[in-house]
């Protein structure tokens, strides 16, 4: 008779995390398809382009935090810096200011000096923290509390701006509890128990409290108005809709992300955030069709688990 042996929780935690990074990298890889203008006329019809879909930063920012955690079982910052210098793509889509302040880190710079200097010392309020963090948030899914207190150490290495750190807070939060071991909660509880979790003194909370009274809205393009959809790429113009839309379709991998892509703005992050929240859950795999034309994780990362 052959023993079963029970999945550690380490494994569990791992497990999550690697499902919520897979729906990631698919809605960030299909998501910028559709910056391709002879793609738009698909995209409309709901229909995926042919040939495979390569991934963008958002992916591999997040296989860096993937990569951190399993090593260290939390977020260490120095860890995570210097992952996401030494692995570094410059082709991958990178903003100018990321891109310089890896190169900078990679030749021996202090991420807390060079992220603080960002735009005239304001620090960075891109989506760069929240696009890359729903694999923790379901790392942590049996506590999401210590899910937004990780997600905001693992801001600091690029961005230190409140808006973006409350951003990579609030989509940790999502991931944790549409990953709960008790299953995922309807969606107004999923934004509720994420505007619990977030400083409510922040653009990114008013956003939020802004997507959860539009939770029985239908008209997408009229909720992406409202909310943002990411058009001018910072946290507060991205998370809020971007978790609207996981709000009404955990356990639909698909109906997610044409919701998401559909109005356009910063595809590739929003449906990364997306795609991420909603794969945190048990029954939110992307169709294993996507997942097959998504150009497969990296090999050091497969390697260092």
């Amino acid at each position: 008779m052959t023993a079963h042996t029970a999945h550690t929780p380490a494994e569990e935690r791992l497990g999550r995390a690697l499902a919520s990074l897979r729906g990631l990298a698919v809605g960030d890889a299909l998501g910028s398809q559709y910056f391709v203008p002879v793609n738009l006329p698909l995209l409309k019809r709901h229909e995926v382009p042919a040939g495979d879909w390569q991934w963008t930063d958002d992916t591999e920012m997040a296989c860096s935090v993937v990569a951190v955690l399993a090593a260290h079982g939390r977020i260490d910052q120095d860890a995570l810096a210097r992952s996401f210098a030494v692995r570094h793509d410059a082709d991958r889509g990178y903003g100018p200011a990321v891109n310089r302040l890896l190169r900078l880190v990679r030749e021996g710079g202090d991420w807390r000096e060079l992220a603080a200097a960002l735009f005239d010392g304001q620090g960075s309020w891109g989506n760069g923290a929240a696009m890359r963090i729903a694999p923790l948030g379901a790392w942590y899914a049996d506590d999401p509390e210590q899910a937004t207190h990780q997600a905001e150490i693992s801001a600091y290495p690029t961005h230190q701006h409140r808006e973006a750190v409350v951003g990579a807070m609030a989509v940790a939060a999502a991931a944790a509890l549409a990953a709960s071991p008790d299953g995922p909660p309807g969606a107004g509880a999923l934004i509720d128990g994420v505007i619990a979790l977030v400083p409510a003194k922040s653009a990114v909370g008013a956003g939020l409290r802004r997507a959860r009274d539009l939770l029985d809205y239908d008209d997408v393009a009229t909720v992406a108005a409202v909310l943002g959809c990411g058009r001018r790429t910072s946290a507060h113009d991205t998370v809020p809709f971007a978790l609207w839309s996981a709000a009404r379709a955990l356990g639909a991998y698909e109906r997610a992300f044409w919701t998401t892509v559909q109005v356009g703005g910063d595809v590739d992050t929003t449906c990364a955030i997306v795609g991420g929240v909603v794969a945190a859950g048990e029954a939110g795999a992307p169709p294993v069709a996507w997942a097959e034309r998504t150009e497969r994780l990296p090999e050091w990362l497969t390697a260092a688990l």
